[in-house]
């Protein structure tokens, strides 16, 4: 008996087969699982443009056609036979030899799966929660759409298809004071409704029409602004949304007669008197713009050749057009269209813009007898005086910008009234002459002998100081 069991034990030990376990790793399922974990990483190696390379079975026969179908089939059939056999035959008792069973998976239809399923993949996908399905529902109320829109969730507003649930939908976006959901709605109901009908339901909804009118400025819907505007009777507002399209023109010349269909249109009085300046200043523009390239072109004026010009004067504002006339045509008569003077006259330029934008141009061409003239006012006795409308502090420090020498500098720091000003001034350009008269006339001897030390030991500044430190007749302050 013992004999007997020992020969099960070594029949048992040295077969090939294996009893059924629970935790044998070389039973069929576990072939199955190692089968699909290594067609799986075969998807990053293998490249989905190899599609039109022909798949074969073991047995050399195309993958996919009919033979190769019903050889599949047949073999999955007697595979799940025998796999129910071999149930049977485990869990007897007979010590028989047991067939190894043929696996109803083959390689040749595993890779028909992977090609078949393309980017399908093979592990478990984890269902999304349910409330994630709810973005999609077409039961969303206008007041709770509005919210989902306001934290950024997608909703779909296609379901309000009447005009009453539009116009809900569009109050609650206003109630709601949040522009970006109040622009969506707009612009679905922009595609959704004729202008007609739109422009009349917005007339009593200002909040939503303002920012229906700026968000067509700010896309250049200048057709359906119009249109929005003239059912609106703003006919100010049509004219200025119809004068902007002359940015919008390259050509001077067309432009110039754009800007002459312009002046007929519905202004103010104040907006009309600007587009007749706009369009005067660009036909004047054009006039110089001509007659200066022909000249420097020829080469028949010394202050082109000497100061070649940089760039034209089209399309430049009043105040460029006014310094390149001081600059270049300073001197001419007021009839001709260049000379600053007539650029003055036509176009009101104040004074104080006036002398500003002269005083700039004659210093910058270093032109001090101009700078002078252009200061000297005379009255009706025919007395001089220098006068400056933009204060003589200003005059300085223009000049300084453009190096003018110290004894220019010292005769228009002189002029400036406050005498602490003047003081900074002439101490920051070192105008010695001003400084010393200034504390001589506040008979500041304190402050003149400390300015003793800051001139140069030897030099007229240190001779004039000690001259009036000596002179009994001043009486000092201290």
């Amino acid at each position: 008996m013992s004999r007997a069991r020992a020969d099960e034990e070594e029949y048992w030990h040295s077969s090939k087969f294996r009893a059924f376990t629970f935790d044998d790793e070389d039973d069929e399922l576990s072939q199955l699982k190692e089968s699909k974990r290594a067609v799986n990483s075969l998807r990053d190696i293998v490249d989905d443009d190899d599609d039109d390379l022909e798949k074969v079975s073991w047995s050399g026969e195309p993958v996919g056609s009919i033979s190769w179908s019903i050889k599949e089939t047949a073999s999955s059939s007697s595979s799940s036979l025998e796999g129910r056999d071999t149930s049977l035959q485990k869990g007897s008792s007979s010590y028989a030899a047991l067939p190894k069973q043929v696996s109803s998976y083959s390689l040749s239809s595993l890779f028909k799966a992977f090609s078949d399923t393309g980017v399908k993949n093979y592990a478990p996908e984890l269902r999304r929660p349910r409330a994630e399905y709810k973005d999609y529902s077409n039961d969303w109320s206008p007041r709770d759409t509005v919210r989902r829109m306001q934290r950024g969730k997608v909703c779909s507003l296609e379901r309000f298809r009447s005009l009453q649930d539009k116009m809900v939908l569009l109050d609650e976006a206003v109630a709601g004071h949040d522009g970006n959901v109040i622009t969506a709605v707009l612009i679905f109901l922009k595609r959704t409704l004729r202008r007609e009908v739109l422009f009349r339901e917005l007339e009593v909804r200002q909040v939503a029409l303002c920012h229906l009118i700026h968000f067509l400025k700010e896309t250049g819907e200048q057709k359906l602004l119009l249109d929005l505007l003239r059912f609106l009777d703003r006919t100010e507002e049509v004219a200025l949304s119809q004068y902007r399209e002359h940015l919008n023109i390259q050509d001077v010349e067309k432009k110039r007669e754009f800007l002459k269909g312009c002046i007929g249109l519905p202004f103010s009085a104040e907006d009309i008197s600007h587009i007749q300046d706009h369009y005067t200043l660009l036909e004047r523009q054009i006039i110089i713009e001509t007659n200066d390239r022909h000249l420097a072109m020829a080469g028949q004026s010394e202050i082109f050749r000497k100061y070649p010009r940089k760039a034209s004067i089209l399309n430049m504002p009043l105040v460029t057009t006014l310094f390149y006339s001081c600059f270049y045509h300073y001197t001419e008569a007021e009839g001709t269209f260049s000379s600053p003077t007539n650029l003055k006259k036509t176009f009101k330029i104040p004074d104080k813009q006036y002398v500003l934008t002269a005083l700039a141009a004659r210093a910058k061409l270093r032109a001090w007898e101009d700078v002078d003239a252009l200061l000297t006012t005379k009255n009706w006795l025919g007395y001089t005086k220098k006068k400056a409308p933009i204060g003589f502090h200003r005059v300085v420090e223009i000049l300084q910008r453009n190096n003018a020498p110290v004894q220019v500098l010292q005769e228009y720091v002189r002029l400036v009234e406050d005498v602490e000003t003047r003081l900074n001034l002439a101490t920051k350009y070192k105008c010695h002459d001003v400084v010393i008269d200034t504390y001589r006339d506040l008979k500041d001897r304190i402050q003149l002998m400390a300015y003793k030390c800051k001139v140069e030991r030897g030099s007229a500044e240190e001779e004039k100081i000690n001259s009036l430190l000596s002179n009994m007749q001043i009486r000092w302050k201290n």
